[in-house]
């Protein structure tokens, strides 16, 4: 159990370097910071995928497909919605919206995985949620006054970011559930090998997006500079560090995670990803968060520590 925990708190610490990329490059599109991260994270996985050949041959067409439809998901189209609501909102707001992820994917595996993992009562959910959706809507009123007389224009720009936000949730709620399925019905298999492997399904999904949006700009007359933007080298430094560190890296040690602990308890344990995420992006702010934002943040690991002391029960026992 302390040993999935860690896994998952390390994996959260470097999932967190993902927020700040959208910040540190302001001028990029978020199409092109998306399949330029997983570009990266599909050429680093080339080597390590040598070192494990042998486990790799092992795998059939379906994992294959699996391991496709995971990068597809939970890599290009989660980063996608997550670096275009970073971009359009800031990083707090949508830095809250995803740490919901622990007590929706909670609730999500207490529907589907109840006869698996147990179920966590619904009465015993609810103040945990309650903390959560409050320490939202601290955040957001915080962000909001920040805003300092907002237009119509920025609150659309800031509602969109949300949206966007909020489909990011669907995205990573869907992944870690699929994800944790195949880890399950596999145990034999290395945590390593599956995220290698869904580092090279992403390649040639990340290749075609590149020359499609590529294309796609040349086509339309767009001033943006391809193919690595008018801050070359930080472009490329920043995917080749998030494609390692968060990508397969993080991968490796949630899959170890996943392998130890019930669905339902390692998508809580995501909020590590929040509170890592959320001090970098006040750190590169270069103030401490007021006190709303404190406050939300206090009730949104209010909320998630409660319902992670809650013990999942056989459906039989649970009460609803």
């Amino acid at each position: 159990m302390w040993t999935g925990i860690l896994y998952a708190l390390a994996a959260g610490l470097m999932w967190g370097l993902v927020f700040i990329s959208p910040l540190l490059l302001p001028g990029y599109p978020a199409a092109l910071q998306s399949v330029g991260r997983y570009l990266a994270f599909g050429m680093i996985a080339l080597p390590l995928a040598w070192m494990d050949r042998r486990a790799l041959r092992v795998l059939a067409r379906a994992d294959w497909l699996e391991a496709l439809k995971l990068a597809a998901v939970g890599g290009l189209l989660y980063y996608l919605c997550l670096a275009s609501a970073i971009q359009l909102a800031g990083a707090p707001l949508p830095t809250m919206i995803i740490g919901t992820l622990p007590v929706v994917i909670a609730i999500t595996a207490n529907l589907r995985d109840a006869h698996r993992d147990g179920r966590l009562p619904w009465l015993s959910l609810a103040p945990s949620l309650a903390l959560i959706a409050t320490g939202i809507a601290c955040v957001n009123r915080a962000e909001l006054s920040a805003l300092d007389h907002p237009s119509g224009v920025d609150l659309w720009r800031y509602a969109r970011g949300a949206l966007l936000a909020s489909c990011a949730v669907v995205c990573w709620t869907w992944y870690p559930l699929r994800n944790a399925d195949w880890l399950r019905r596999h145990p034999e298999r290395s945590a390593r090998t599956w995220a290698t492997a869904q580092g090279l399904a992403t390649l040639p999904l990340a290749f075609c997006g590149y020359a499609l949006l590529w294309s796609f700009m040349k086509a339309t007359g767009h001033p943006f500079a391809m193919p690595f933007g008018p801050n070359p080298w930080r472009f490329v430094g920043l995917m080749a560090a998030i494609g390692l560190f968060a990508s397969w890296l993080g991968s490796v040690c949630w899959n170890a995670a996943s392998q130890r602990l019930p669905t339902a308890l390692a998508g809580q344990l995501i909020v590590f990803e929040t509170l890592a995420a959320l001090t970098y992006a006040f750190v590169l702010r270069g103030h401490p968060p007021g006190a709303l934002t404190l406050t939300g943040v206090a009730l949104l690991v209010a909320g998630v520590a409660w319902a992670v002391r809650i013990k999942p029960r056989p459906v039989e026992l649970a009460v609803e």
